[in-house]
């Protein structure tokens, strides 16, 4: 398969097909194809069997996406299929056969076949509650590459073994699963009650790959949210 992302910071993600070759995605991502493409919902990657759909289950339930996935087929000759970004931002390919990655929930949107979803849980309470990342991520794994979301401009950095960086709550959007994730209280007092940053900051540690994003949704709604009037205004 070969893939080109094209018109950030409102990227969609074209993929060309040869004949027999399959893409997978969230139920609802696809936004144009060639009438050579074909498509099938199912399980998805890892949904095979009864304890594979019991997982898909879980896994649905917990972090609020269909349990289902839809795979297009070239099955027509070579085809073409395009994905959109659903928010202003890039669209980052990465390559899972070597390190997995931990991405937010909401960073998915395309794989290829071989590429497998897993919970990934925070392991210490604390980094979930407080981190502003969530308690609950995803975590890919397996061969291939999968396509995630990342809002606004992107930022990367290869974080040496113990090696961190304190980032403000939401602008994680992925890390190579190498890194550990934790959280860190802000330093004095009165850096907590007029620094405007919140008591917490989410702290990673390397060694690995982090991808940081320069518009976490949070941060738009709270930027726009003065300005929208209100009922009685």
């Amino acid at each position: 398969m070969q893939y080109e992302v094209r018109n950030a910071p409102l990227p969609v993600l074209i993929c060309q097909l040869s004949a027999g070759e399959s893409v997978e995605c969230q139920k609802g991502a696809m936004s144009w194809m060639t009438s050579t493409m074909e498509m099938k919902t199912g399980l998805g990657s890892g949904g095979k069997g009864v304890l594979g759909a019991l997982g898909k289950m879980a896994k649905s339930a917990v972090t609020g996406e269909s349990i289902f996935r839809n795979t297009y087929t070239a099955s027509g000759g070579n085809g073409e299929i395009a994905f959109a970004s659903s928010f202003p931002g890039n669209i980052v390919a990465y390559d899972v056969s070597s390190t997995p990655i931990v991405a937010q929930k909401s960073a998915y949107l395309a794989n290829e076949m071989g590429v497998n979803f897993e919970i990934f849980f925070q392991k210490k309470i604390g980094a979930g509650f407080f981190g502003g990342e969530g308690f609950i991520m995803q975590k890919f794994t397996g061969s291939g590459l999968v396509f995630l979301e990342i809002n606004g401009g992107t930022v990367e950095y290869n974080l040496a073994p113990g090696e961190t960086m304190l980032v403000d709550t939401g602008y994680l959007a992925a890390m190579e699963a190498t890194c550990s994730i934790d959280i860190e209280m802000v330093k004095g007092l009165g850096n907590i009650i007029a620094g405007g940053e919140g008591l917490f900051n989410t702290k990673i540690t390397g060694p690995g790959k982090i991808w940081l994003q320069t518009m976490p949704v949070n941060a738009l709604a709270s930027a726009i949210i003065p300005y929208i009037p209100t009922s009685g205004g």
